[in-house]
């Protein structure tokens, strides 16, 4: 069965068409539900009303699977009612569906935003530091220059010190309204993302950036202490002025190619704002550039359902611990801009020429590592045997941690070398355990290689 929001009244979700429509005497204990968005949280549906996920809970299912997660401040907070309250294992779809369901979505999307800015009731604030309003804090607290910025990336129509702006943000849960004196204030995700001062009231709201020349030149540093909608295009500035350029005149243009591509490490340094935690008052996300590697620290450890491992091997899903910060990046473009997770940096070798990054965890921090030459990916990569491979070996070692599983035919035509010579190669791999076989008998047309 498939049903979908509005099939028999417009506006109805998808979930209450099937459980109080179509099912409502029938036992769905047994059942898995599988809904394209995270259903709907305790602050979709006002009482007697129920979300989505409570009437799931209600409904006694105990697995369901979603596609991408909801960012939109209203509707929030459904994976963990379903968890916590109904003890539900809530999954995500495989990566490869979310490009899929983000695109025949964005006219929803674009609606709800729409209906998002039509309401100016404040609504009750989820607890939690950054939800909170803020003490010794008003509207005159924020930048002019982010409200612009946002107003201007999101294609809004309004002055930056208007009413309609005043509402679009109280709409998103980021200005509360005092129901006593009628006193606006900003939450705490206000002040990180359009704030004067970020720092005054969260000291770790920063970007650290060093860069090290190499060859006896003096190092550099660099700290960004900005509204976070204005921190990414600052980095990328900052970065085309620290890393040198060559010139490329392989078609007979004098255009300057840049070592390193300025975008991927915007890219990196949005993620580790988006997703750091911010409870962890001590640390700051950290952009280190040196002649062998690019590396970007960001506080907190992987975030559920990704694992350490996932990332590694480059298929962890969009997820986020700070949903209405990803939900302004994505109002402003900057995370439609570079596609979904981790396909920028999986495709590195693809669009680059650029060895993939390394990704590792060493408390408190989730450290993304650029290496910038062969050699340095075999002093980067925690797997030291990757050492005694050749630099053709270690591109198709990172070819097959982007592709799943390959054949020994698949490689071959791939690299455009001799079966024989693609043969020794994962031969190699396998020996040095850098990569297993999938389990099938060797002989077996399923036969297949894949990351250790």
């Amino acid at each position: 069965m498939k049903p979908h929001r509005g099939e028999f009244r417009e506006g109805d979700h998808a979930e209450y068409t099937l459980l109080d429509k179509k099912f409502r005497t029938k036992d769905l204990s047994n059942c898995w539900l599988f809904a394209t968005l995270e259903p709907c949280g305790p602050k979709a549906r006002k009482s007697p009303k129920i979300c989505c996920a409570e009437r799931i809970g209600n409904a006694r299912i105990k697995k369901v699977w979603y596609g991408v997660q909801e960012l939109n401040s209203k509707a929030k907070g459904g994976k963990k009612l379903l968890e916590e309250e109904f003890k539900a294992e809530v999954l995500p779809f495989n990566k490869d569906l979310h490009k899929e369901i983000l695109a025949f979505n964005k006219d929803f999307n674009d609606w709800v935003e729409e209906e998002n800015r039509r309401e100016v009731t404040a609504l009750e604030i989820v607890t939690g530091p950054l939800q909170k309003a803020i003490r010794n804090a008003n509207i005159h607290s924020l930048s002019k220059d982010a409200l612009k910025f946002y107003i201007s990336k999101s294609k809004k129509k309004y002055a930056y010190n208007s009413d309609d702006l005043k509402n679009d943000l109280i709409s998103k849960d980021l200005l509360e309204v005092d129901d006593k004196n009628g006193e606006v204030r900003p939450t705490g995700d206000c002040i990180l993302l359009f704030g004067k001062s970020p720092r005054d009231k969260f000291p770790q709201a920063a970007v650290k950036a060093k860069v090290d020349y190499g060859g006896g030149q003096k190092p550099d540093a660099e700290s960004f202490n900005d509204a976070l909608v204005l921190i990414p295009d600052k980095v990328k500035e900052w970065v085309k002025k620290v890393i040198p350029e060559s010139m490329d005149r392989s078609d007979f243009t004098r255009e300057k190619v840049s070592h390193f591509p300025p975008d991927v490490i915007r890219e990196a340094v949005i993620n580790a704002i988006i997703h750091r935690d911010y409870s962890i008052k001590g640390a700051k996300v950290e952009l280190e550039i040196t002649p062998k590697k690019i590396e970007v620290r960001s506080p907190g450890e992987p975030i559920s359902p990704n694992t350490l491992k996932n990332l590694q091997n480059f298929t962890a899903i969009s997820q986020t611990r700070n949903p209405e910060l990803a939900y302004i990046f994505n109002i402003v473009r900057f995370m439609e801009e570079t596609g979904v997770g981790m396909d920028t940096y999986r495709t590195m070798r693809e669009n680059f020429d650029l060895p993939l990054p390394v990704i590792n965890y060493k408390k408190p921090y989730l450290i993304v590592t650029f290496p910038r030459t062969i050699e340095s990916v075999k002093e980067l990569y925690p797997v030291k045997s990757i050492k005694q491979l050749t630099e053709i070996q270690i591109k198709g070692f990172d070819w097959i941690k982007t592709t799943g599983e390959v054949s020994t035919r698949e490689y071959s035509a791939h690299f455009n070398i001799s079966y024989k010579t693609a043969q020794r190669h994962l031969a190699k791999m396998k020996v040095l355990g850098l990569i297993t076989d999938n389990g099938e008998d060797i002989n077996s047309p399923n036969y297949r290689y894949v990351v250790a």
